[in-house]
Order: structure tokens, then C-alpha cells, then sequence
């Protein structure tokens, strides 16, 4: 299992009640349509740990009890449960390769993954060092009954038609969608960063991808596109360091894979330290 350092909590200290006035869910069921505001948002706030899970597979069903047993009564993180077989998409989009997977997610990146079961008490400390580790570095939840922080603007209803158009697999409408606000907000980071993510999904396609594109690099070292395709697999996967340094190592020889490198670094805020690391190796790798 991922090891955050040392050190834990009682999880047993923070449990024992129901969720308070802000409506705090510690347990849900993630979907194309909440992800963003209830996972991925939210793990700014507290880590969030996104299991993806099948009820044909029964080492999938009691992790998921287990864990749902541990989130409940708390508010120091929460579960989010992904059904593999009513959003096998989904599962692809979050790197899954066989269920069940665990995923711990902080401010909106992976810190930790484990795939297959766990015994109830190693998974109770993997849990727990994740609260005490991660945690304390995330913001908390607010204290108001909608989960937006005082003070916060509410999520831009312009988005609405972009996220309807990626849950019907229509990578196109959603960029034009990212495009319009452009024209009128060019400095907008948000909807670069939004069009930007769904450049690398497009291109993906895993809806009706049936290969492993980071495997097929690892077969043919020598094939460009395939290594530009691994390294999209792997900022999706969670692996952004994988993705540059693939890329770094192609840069003098191949244009494209420096065009695909800047592409990917405005995913991440520009002071996000790996962004940093990479664009040193690869002023190094060009010069």
C-alpha cells in the first residue's frame, strides 16, 4: 500500500456522529456529473478517496463496506464509490485497470493508490495516516449548509453545457463551448486549464479505446505517437512527472514532443513543483 510517512490517527475519535449543518456527505457515489464538484473540488477541502469497484467482484464490495463503514459520522474526509460497470468510462479516465482500485485524492491530485483488497485493519492505518499526513495541508470544510467556502461565487453555470457535452462523449462541442468564453475572457486560466484537459481526452478517446497506450510505448520505444499517447495515459493516471520526463527525452529530436509538453504543463497551476521541475530538465534537454 502507498505509504504517506509516519504517524496516524484514531479514526475512532472521529467518528460517532452525524453529519453536521453543512450537509457534509462522507460517503457517495461518484458519476461523470459530480465528479468535479464533489471529488475533485472537494479534495481541496479534504482528501477524498475514490474507489472503483464492481458488485460482481466481491473483493470490490467489502472494501467498499469497509470504507464506508470508516467515513461514516465523520468530516475529516470522504469516500466516493465508482461503479466500473455503470461508468466504465469513468473508470478509464481515472487510470483504472482492474477492480477493485483505491485512489486517495488532495487538492485535486493523486497522493496514493493501491488495486485489489485490503484487511480491515491494515486499510483502517492506510486511511488514517492519509488524515493525519494529508489532511492538515488541505483547507478543511466550511462551517455553510451548500459546502462553498463564505464569501465563495457559486460554480459558473457556464459550465453546465460543457460538462452535458463531455457526458455524451462530444469532446468537440465541449471545446467550442471553452472557446466562446475565451473570446470574451482570453485570460481566463480556468476554461484554458478545462480546454486543455479535454485536448488530452479527446485524444485519448477512452470510451472506445480498447488498448493500453502506456504499454504499447513501453513495446515500440522508437514510435513517436505512441509515446505522445503514453504520456497523455499518464497525466490522466495521475503520473504528470511519467508524462514529462517521456517527453523530455524525445524534445531535441522531435518538435512535436516538445508542443505536447507545453500543452500538458497548463493543466497544472504554473507554481505546481513538478511544472517547475520539468521546465528545468527541459531547458537542460535544450541546451
Amino acid at each position: 500500500m502507498a505509504d504517506f510517512g509516519a504517524g496516524a490517527v484514531d479514526l475512532s475519535a472521529l467518528g460517532g456522529e452525524e453529519a453536521g449543518p453543512s450537509g457534509f456527505e462522507a460517503f457517495i457515489e461518484a458519476t461523470q456529473d459530480n465528479l468535479e464538484e464533489e471529488v475533485i473540488k472537494r479534495s481541496v477541502q479534504v482528501p477524498v478517496i475514490v474507489v472503483v469497484g464492481s458488485s460482481r467482484s466481491p473483493q470490490s464490495e467489502e472494501l467498499t463496506a469497509d470504507l464506508r463503514d470508516l467515513a461514516s459520522g465523520q468530516r475529516a474526509f470522504r469516500v466516493a464509490y465508482v461503479d466500473a460497470d455503470a461508468h466504465p468510462m469513468l473508470a478509464q479516465m481515472l487510470g483504472v485497470r482492474s477492480v477493485p482500485t483505491t485512489l486517495a485524492l488532495a487538492a485535486g491530485r493523486l497522493v496514493a493508490s493501491f488495486e485489489g483488497g485490503q484487511p480491515r485493519a491494515q486499510l483502517e492505518q492506510w486511511v488514517s495516516t492519509l488524515v493525519s499526513q494529508i489532511g492538515p495541508q488541505l483547507e478543511g470544510l466550511p462551517d455553510d449548509a451548500d459546502g462553498n467556502a463564505p464569501g465563495e461565487p457559486a460554480p459558473d453555470p457556464r459550465f453546465d453545457a460543457a460538462t452535458e457535452a463531455l457526458n455524451r462523449g462530444d469532446f468537440d462541442a465541449a471545446t467550442a463551448v471553452y472557446d466562446e468564453i475565451l473570446a470574451e475572457e482570453p485570460g481566463n486560466a480556468e476554461i484554458k486549464q478545462a480546454k486543455a484537459t479535454v485536448a488530452v481526452l479527446k485524444r485519448l478517446d477512452p470510451a472506445n479505446r480498447t488498448t493500453d497506450p502506456i504499454a504499447e510505448a513501453e513495446a515500440a520505444p522508437g514510435d513517436v505517437d505512441k509515446q505522445l499517447d503514453a504520456a497523455d495515459a499518464e497525466v490522466v493516471a495521475g503520473a504528470p512527472e511519467k508524462a514529462f520526463d517521456r517527453l523530455i527525452a524525445l524534445v531535441k529530436a522531435e518538435p512535436r514532443a516538445k508542443e505536447r509538453l507545453l500543452e500538458l504543463f497548463t493543466l497544472f497551476e504554473p507554481g505546481d513543483p513538478r511544472v517547475i521541475a520539468a521546465r528545468t530538465k527541459l531547458a537542460s534537454a535544450l541546451f
